[in-house]
């Protein structure tokens, strides 16, 4: 059971890093649809950089910048230039998976070092709770640091406070003399980080090696996770921890010869995605604990 649970716990931290990016970056306004592609390009770099150091922390350094990097090519045509939010996004994705695929053909069937354990003194020795939070390599707490570390910033600081109003109300952010531009543009960097930090976490620790289309829908999954947890940090790791169980059952289903078609069980997290966003619909509909950013996805124009 412990070992399951580990699995689970492994599969979720992916999307709660990706899923942290997004909140800040949809929080300003700004939807960028563009996760799946930032995250593959984040695996890519970490691998590069851990096959040409020798050491996997530079692999956090190098999937943080790559996906950085990455979604200020976003931010300059939806931000600056004031593209589709959406096209712009998907366009981002599309453009992520083939370069990522080009960088990564010479990579194939190389393996990479993957990040130590961390043992944390005294706690790491509590029964089943120790094992499972306290041996644990460096982006898994990291994930959980910097989810209160938002949750904190949105609600509880000056910064919080500009941010979700430039997201609620633009023209009346810029017209107390925020910069809006800026401030988004500076979500999405951090958006971009994250959605870094959660694709160089799947070269890193669960698969020490390259493969074209890695991240398999996670990006995806973890924009309807921003949509589940209804823009609130706190509900994002409920959030990860039911798609990253959803995810192990159709592995477990297949690995113990269910006797449901393997394409079904593959279907799983996917379907739980699509119930999760309707059910949000049909709440959201009825006026439940749904917190929308009322501008997000509207560019800004100074002089509108």
């Amino acid at each position: 059971m412990t070992a399951l649970m580990l699995t689970v716990l492994a599969t979720s931290i992916p999307l709660l890093l990706a899923a942290t990016g997004e909140l800040v970056a949809e929080r300003s306004g700004v939807l960028n649809l563009g996760v799946e592609g930032m995250m593959l390009i984040g695996a890519v770099a970490a691998l590069s950089a851990v096959l040409a150091t020798g050491n996997p922390y530079s692999g956090i350094i190098a999937g943080a910048a790559a996906g950085a990097v990455t979604a200020m090519l976003f931010a300059f045509f939806a931000v600056t230039l004031l593209t589709n939010q959406v096209a712009t996004g998907l366009a981002l994705t599309i453009f992520a998976t083939g370069f990522s695929g080009l960088v990564g053909a010479p990579l194939i069937g190389k393996t990479g070092l993957a990040l130590p354990i961390i043992e944390l003194p005294v706690i790491s020795s509590i029964p089943v709770v120790g094992d499972l939070l306290f041996k644990q390599d460096l982006l898994f707490y990291l994930a959980f640091v910097l989810l209160g570390l938002v949750a904190f910033m949105l609600f509880r600081t000056r910064w919080g406070m500009i941010l979700r109003a430039v997201g609620d109300e633009h023209n009346s952010a810029h017209a107390l003399g925020y910069n809006v531009a800026l401030v988004r543009w500076l979500a999405v960097g951090f958006g971009g980080m994250m959605a870094g930090l959660a694709g160089a976490y799947l070269p890193l620790v669960l698969t020490p090696h390259w493969s074209e289309g890695m991240t398999a829908g996670r990006g995806w999954i973890a924009l309807a996770l921003v949509v589940f947890a209804s823009w609130m940090p706190g509900r994002l790791l409920i959030g990860a921890l039911i798609f990253g169980g959803i995810t192990i059952l159709q592995l477990t289903g297949q690995a113990r010869g269910w006797m449901v078609p393997p394409q079904f069980l593959s279907m799983l997290p996917y379907i739980a995605t699509i119930g999760a966003l309707v059910l949000i619909s049909i709440r959201s509909r009825e006026g439940s604990f749904i917190s929308v950013p009322a501008c997000l996805g509207k560019p800004f124009q100074r002089n509108s």
